[in-house]
């Protein structure tokens, strides 16, 4: 199973999910009231990756990151 993590401002713990692609992720999280409205805003990373391509194949132990855009100074 694959793990997601949750950075920056998103208050979730990692989940595992098991899916064979990122485009099988989104249904799942766009359940999740809390996450709705990060899943279209933030970028996506696999093993520390940035991707694009949700058709991208995923292993049983790949890491995923929602990285949420943010503001620094």
């Amino acid at each position: 199973m694959a793990i997601v993590e949750f950075l920056g401002p998103i208050d979730k713990e990692p989940i595992e999910v098991d899916i064979a692609n990122l485009s099988e992720l989104k249904p799942l999280l766009a359940n999740d009231k809390d996450l709705a409205d990060w899943l279209e805003n933030s970028a996506v990373a696999v093993n520390d990756k940035i991707v694009s391509d949700l058709n991208i194949p995923l292993l049983k132990h790949d890491k995923i990151s929602l990285l949420p855009p943010v503001c620094g100074g």
